[in-house]
C-alpha cells in the first residue's frame, strides 16, 4: 500500500482512543502513548513477500525490534502486542497484511498472519526523515529509589552482553566476526565510548551504532538509551561519514 512504502517511517494512531502505538522502554511490550514526538512511537516499514502475498513488518525505530502478536503471557481471552526479534521466516506473529478500511475514513486495517481474527484499524501518518542524525543523549545520573533519602542506595545497575561487529563502508557484514563485551547501564553514549575504545578509535564520534534484533532484522540506528532490561544486544558499527552510515535514515519525530 502507498501508506506503507518499504523503508519509510510511520506513526500508528488508534482511531478508537487517539493514542499512538509505542514501543515500551522495557524493550518487550508495546502499548499506547499520547506522545508521538518520540522514537518509541515511530515504526519503520519492512515489506516481505511470502507465497505471492505481501506482508508488512513494523520495526521499532527505538530498539529495532518488530511489532509482534502473541498470546504468551496474556490473560485468558486477551491478546497482546510485543516487541520481538526477527530471526526466522516462520515468525508469523511479526507479519501483517494491510488493507483499506473501506469506511471512507482512509484508515488502514492490519491483520496478523498468525491470527487472522486479530484485526486493528489505524490512522497511518508518514514521518519525514531528518536531514542529520540526532545527537546522543547525555549520560543521566542514576535514579534514586522513590521515597528514599538522598544518601540511599541507587537501584541495581543493569548488566548485559553486547555482541558487536564492525561493518565495512558498504555495509557488508561478516557473520563470523563478532566480538563481545560486558556493558553496565543503559547509556548509549557510554556504550559508544566503550565500543570506540574496543575498536581502537580515539573518539566515539568516529563511529555510528546500529542494533540488529535478529538474523533477518534490518539495521536500526541506535540513538537513544538502551532498553530497560538485561537482554543481549547485537550492535553493528559503521564508520561515521562512510557510505553505509550516510545511507541510514533517521525519522524526524518532532515534525508537525
Amino acid at each position: 500500500m502507498e501508506l506503507f512504502p518499504d523503508g519509510a517511517h510511520v506513526w500508528l494512531q488508534s482511531r478508537r482512543n487517539g493514542h499512538y502505538l509505542s514501543a515500551d522502554e522495557n524493550g518487550v511490550e508495546a502499548s499506547w502513548s499520547q506522545h508521538r514526538a518520540s522514537l518509541n512511537a515511530a515504526w519503520a516499514v519492512h515489506r516481505v513477500v511470502r507465497h505471492g502475498r505481501t506482508f508488512v513488518l513494523l520495526r521499532g525505530a527505538a530498539y529495532g525490534r518488530y511489532l509482534c502478536y502473541t498470546r504468551r503471557g496474556a490473560r485468558r481471552g486477551y491478546r497482546i502486542l510485543t516487541q520481538r526479534s526477527y530471526t526466522t521466516l516462520r515468525k508469523h506473529g511479526v507479519m501483517w497484511e494491510a488493507s483499506d478500511s473501506e469506511d471512507g475514513t482512509g484508515d488502514v486495517v492490519l491483520r496478523n498472519r498468525k491470527c487472522s481474527r486479530l484485526r486493528t484499524s489505524w490512522i497511518v501518518e508518514a514521518i519525514p526523515p531528518r536531514e542529520d542524525p540526532p545527537e546522543l543523549p547525555e549520560v543521566a545520573p542514576p535514579p534514586r529509589m522513590p521515597g528514599a533519602p538522598m544518601r540511599a542506595r541507587t537501584p541495581p545497575v543493569l548488566r548485559r552482553r553486547i555482541w558487536y561487529m564492525r561493518a565495512d563502508d558498504q555495509a557488508e557484514l561478516d557473520a563470523l566476526v563478532w566480538s563481545r563485551l560486558r556493558f553496565n547501564g543503559r547509556s548509549v553514549s557510554n556504550l559508544s565510548d566503550e565500543l570506540a575504545a574496543a575498536l581502537g578509535e580515539a573518539n566515539s564520534q568516529n563511529i555510528t551504532l546500529c542494533v540488529q534484533a535478529g538474523y533477518r532484522a534490518r539495521l536500526t540506528p541506535l540513538v537513544i538509551d538502551l532498553p530497560d532490561n538485561e537482554r543481549t544486544m547485537e550492535i553493528v558499527v559503521f564508520t561515521t561519514g562512510s557510505e553505509a552510515a550516510q545511507a541510514l535514515v533517521y525519522p524526524d519525530v518532532d515534525a508537525q
